[in-house]
């Protein structure tokens, strides 16, 4: 049983505010779930329907609850199994070396865009991606969604991305209409590729820092292509 008390508190986190000031997040669904309960990530206590109780063992607490429970206290359209709440790590524990090639993220707004991306970087073995200061939050529920896990794998630094390049020794690309088309450019082995806004692609500030402009070649008659499409392409191209 959900007191009312605990239903509010849990449905606070779901706003930014509310998890910096407590330093947690939440998860949701089955697939999600067990790939955090396996991680180094620490889970404060979990929300779960009788089902989900009974196929899985855990020394973390379980309040078990019903269906309706769980869709007040849900992010998801549809409620699944199970919600976590989660502790911000501290630090990231990853075992594998950091990937000598680098995302860096301009101002993506988009939390299913961002999310998908860190999706991708995982799948591509990228395990570092750096963002600008105004790019949507890591821990925002649609963008731990979208990301099916792969946060786990990828660590995700927030930086002044216009010092944090003028300090970088690695070649950077940069996703631009004008660029160079990714079919014809060598598979790269270290590097930083740099993708912009949604809208209004990589800024003025950050084209002087861009080495290497590269594109994804237009044969049809969209006007543009979705961040995390265009990352995808791209990785899928100029990674060896």
């Amino acid at each position: 049983m959900l007191s009312r008390s605990e239903s509010k508190y849990i449905q606070s986190l779901s706003h930014k505010k509310q998890r910096d000031n407590e330093g947690l997040f939440l998860v949701e669904g089955p697939k999600i779930a067990d790939e955090v309960l396996k991680s180094h990530f620490v889970v404060r206590k979990i929300y779960a329907t009788t089902s989900w109780e009974y196929e899985n063992i855990t020394n973390v607490e379980i309040v078990v609850v019903s269906e309706d429970e769980l869709q007040k206290i849900s992010n998801l359209q549809t409620a699944n199994q199970v919600l976590l709440v989660v502790e911000k790590p501290t630090f990231f524990n990853n075992s594998s070396k950091e990937n000598a090639v680098i995302l860096a993220l301009d101002g993506i707004q988009d939390p299913g865009n961002f999310g998908t991306i860190i999706r991708i970087a995982d799948w591509f073995g990228i395990n570092k991606i750096v963002c600008s200061s105004d790019c949507v939050e890591l821990y925002n529920p649609k963008v731990i969604q979208s990301t099916m896990g792969s946060f786990i794998r990828v660590k995700v630094d927030y930086e002044d991305l216009n010092d944090w390049l003028n300090k970088n020794s690695l070649p950077v690309y940069g996703a631009l209409l004008n660029g160079k088309n990714i079919k014809s450019i060598e598979a790269i082995h270290k590097g930083v590729i740099v993708i912009g806004n949604e809208s209004k692609g990589i800024r003025e500030n950050i084209l002087p820092f861009i080495q290497h402009k590269i594109s994804i070649n237009k044969i049809g008659g969209a006007e543009s292509l979705n961040a995390s499409v265009a990352t995808g392409i791209i990785l899928s191209h100029i990674l060896s």
